[in-house]
């Protein structure tokens, strides 16, 4: 595993290839009032590339502005509602075309209610992940070695879960339903930051 640390955005030249796993870290789980501290990206080829955001960041960040709008790039996401609700917020973007691993799992491994990351990995791959510096203060001036290795470990198996996943989806015939929940996610990440994150627009 090799891990690349930018500060405030990408390097203009690199090509992370048309599928690329994303993740973000925050200062907490309220988009609105934790600010964004670190995207991770993975082309799926063993390398993570971390990208840094200080405090008091602009969050210019073109380069990786154009990467999440790409359409010619598929995002790949672990519950992805989160992730493009806080680019939404701190980047001003709509994340699109994307996957989303969590609903992929939610669709197909319904004998479970199991569907974290650290789950899909275990039965999908045998792969154990740790979660020890799940909860850290990822806004810190610099992140230690530990962060920035969990950090990539949440987006260097993406690739092979949807590899895993994509069979089980086709075989229970819920690909187009699954395709159809990922064009709602940046709606549903609109209506997460305008406060309807509790609510059920679609119930009675």
């Amino acid at each position: 595993m090799n891990i690349h640390l930018h500060r405030g955005d990408l390097p203009g030249d690199l090509d992370l290839g048309p599928v690329v796993a994303v993740d973000s870290e925050t200062m907490g789980l309220r988009p609105r009032r934790d600010r964004l501290c670190l995207v991770q990206l993975s082309a799926g080829d063993g390398d993570a590339h971390l990208v840094k955001f200080d405090a008091g960041a602009d969050y210019a960040a073109p380069n990786l502005r154009r990467l999440l709008t790409d359409p010619a790039v598929l995002k790949l996401f672990h519950f992805a509602r989160f992730d493009i609700a806080v680019f939404r917020a701190y980047l001003g973007v709509d994340t699109r075309p994307l996957y989303c691993t969590k609903i992929a799992s939610k669709l197909v491994r319904t004998y479970t209610d199991r569907h974290g990351l650290k789950d899909l990995c275990r039965e999908l791959l045998g792969v154990e992940l740790s979660k020890e510096k799940q909860s850290s203060d990822w806004g810190a001036d610099e992140i230690g070695e530990a962060q920035m290795a969990y950090a990539a470990n949440d987006v260097l198996h993406l690739h092979a879960l949807k590899a895993a996943l994509d069979p089980l989806l086709a075989r229970e015939g819920r690909a187009d339903l699954a395709a159809a929940a990922y064009e709602f996610l940046p709606a549903r990440a609109r209506l997460d930051l305008l406060g309807w994150d509790d609510t059920d627009i679609f119930a009675h």
